[in-house]
């Protein structure tokens, strides 16, 4: 208790206060190289900081601009030019390649991952795809679930159980979750995780129970048990 009003009386007092200021003072006339040290490189963190993020800014405009062709390609199903572009035009591995560190350079990633799986390249698509991060409600969780299909068809079915299952819990909805449920469940029982696989048809059933997809997680469940 003595110490407390110790304490009190000397935050109360003003010259007490004023003679640990002049401490405090002295110090720093004392110490000039160490204090302009500090304030110089707090400036220069903070201008290194904008002036980053002002480089990134004026990137991601150059790579979407270029990227734009590319996109088109890919709508028109051109694959083959959609990823490594021409003379004239930027495909997704030079975005990727120039651009990596941008919004465009990680939405390139999505699109290569995409191509890869499509032309059957799955380990190029799991390169992609796990370097692609969104926060889009639906891209995200999309991308999971390719991450997943690329490894089923490279026979890993423990990877891509886990894929999916990243999909089926990233902002779950009706239009697109049970699909990624189903398809967690048929991952998991390929991996010999059957416990696994139940919970996942219980979910899909018991919390999508008016989607398509329930009657053939009743009927997969039913037999995943009948045969434990």
């Amino acid at each position: 208790m003595a110490k407390k009003e110790k304490h009190d009386t000397a935050i109360e007092n003003s010259e007490v206060l004023a003679e640990k200021l002049g401490g405090v003072e002295e110090w720093m006339e004392d110490n000039p190289k160490i204090i302009f040290g500090v304030v110089g490189a707090l400036i220069i963190i903070a201008g290194g900081f904008f002036g980053y993020r002002w480089w990134i800014d004026k990137q991601n405009t150059v790579a979407q601009q270029e990227m734009f062709q590319a996109v088109r390609y890919f709508e028109a199903d051109s694959l083959d030019l959609a990823m490594k572009g021409t003379a004239n035009v930027s495909g997704f591995e030079t975005i990727i390649n120039e651009y990596g560190a941008t919004a465009a350079g990680n939405l390139a990633n999505y699109y290569a991952g995409v191509i890869s799986l499509k032309q059957g390249k799955y380990s190029l698509a799991v390169f992609y795809l796990k370097d692609f991060k969104s926060s889009d409600l639906l891209v995200q969780a999309r991308a999971y679930s390719l991450l997943g299909d690329a490894y089923m068809e490279q026979n890993d079915f423990t990877s891509a159980a886990d894929a999916y299952h990243k999909a089926s819990s990233y902002k779950p909805n009706k239009y697109f979750t049970p699909n990624y449920l189903l398809k967690e469940a048929l991952a998991y029982e390929k991996a010999n995780q059957n416990n696994k696989a139940v919970e996942a048809y219980d979910r899909l059933i018991k919390e999508f129970w008016d989607a398509q997809e329930v009657p053939t997680a009743r009927k997969l469940k039913a037999k995943l048990e009948s045969a434990s």
